[in-house]
């Protein structure tokens, strides 16, 4: 959700009686995380959160002073992904901060619960971004870490509707993550050729990229990600060989001008669920109304 998780969705998604997550990397320093959490709060008055993933680098940004950004304004939820957030954990806690932790395995899963962390957000092998090595879909998944976790989590990855939120409580998950979902929404800052993209395209329709790399992405199919595809199939490819084509600026530049070839995107296989580009409130209030509609009446009669 780098680029996209910003104050305008974020507030939208609080305000609708879900929980929106500011991106605190979208922002280019920590100075600026502050104000868009300020611009935040000027847009909602209930609970929002800031993510915080953790990724290795060879000039990595100052995570340090974003976690500090984000404590000093008064946050109190906190996604952190990627790598283990362990470094962050005290400073987090000791001020009253409750965490969520992103994982694509029951294992780290575990670990992260060992750490300290209050939530686990699972995600499936259908996600965008990272699924990680072991291909283990939601299906599985989720209720494979309900059965060893002993605190809450969250269900992520191939979630668009009621349906989808139904299957997660049932398989042992306290609720649902969004991503890809919520880019088509009127309130996300994309390009609208990106939103109909989304709509039209199906679940077919996702490139897995780095797979040789061991760094798994899922993005959307298009001529980029494609030609990113076909390098790294060739023997003795590196990174470097398709680093000019993956660049954050290119896919920064994509989201904003509509050019669908200008780079790669994250998305998705939940694209096949993706049928309109509703409001925030639109879809949330329609995702709780099917759900309850699946639970009363084909859920009851199947018991009856």
């Amino acid at each position: 959700m780098q680029w996209v998780a910003c104050a305008e969705l974020a507030a939208a998604v609080s305000n609708a009686g879900g929980l929106g997550i500011l991106s605190a990397l979208t922002q280019p320093n920590p100075e600026a995380l502050a104000r868009e959490i300020e611009r935040t709060r000027a847009l909602t008055d209930r609970p929002f959160g800031v993510n915080l993933t953790i990724l290795p680098s060879i000039n990595p940004p100052p995570y340090a002073a974003y976690r500090r950004a984000i404590i000093d304004s008064g946050v109190k939820i906190v996604e952190t992904a990627g790598n283990k957030p362990q470094e962050h954990m005290e400073d987090f806690k000791s001020n009253g901060v409750l965490v969520i932790h992103k994982c694509t395995a029951v294992r780290h899963a575990l670990s992260a619960e060992r750490m300290g962390v209050d939530i686990v957000s699972i995600d499936g092998f259908e996600c965008a971004g990272h699924p990680g090595e072991d291909d283990i879909p939601g299906l599985v998944l989720v209720p494979a870490a309900a059965d060893k976790l002993r605190i809450p989590i969250l269900a992520s990855g191939g979630f668009a509707d009621g349906r989808g939120l139904v299957a997660a409580l049932a398989l042992g998950a306290s609720g649902i993550s969004m991503g890809t979902r919520f880019c088509a929404t009127r309130e996300a800052p994309l390009h609208d050729n990106v939103k109909q993209q989304l709509v039209a395209q199906d679940e077919r329709a996702t490139n897995l990229i780095f797979r040789k790399l061991k760094n798994t992405a899922r993005v959307a199919k298009n001529s980029v990600s494609d030609r990113v595809v076909a390098i790294l199939n060739e023997p003795n490819t590196i990174f470097a060989d398709v680093a000019h084509l993956v660049s954050g600026r290119l896919g920064r530049d994509l989201l904003n001008s509509g050019d669908l070839d200008a780079g790669i995107y994250w998305a998705g296989q939940v694209q096949g669920l993706i049928h309109d580009v509703p409001s925030v409130s639109e879809l949330i209030t329609r995702i709780v109304h099917e759900a309850t509609g699946l639970i009363e009446t084909r859920l009851r009669a199947v018991l009856a």
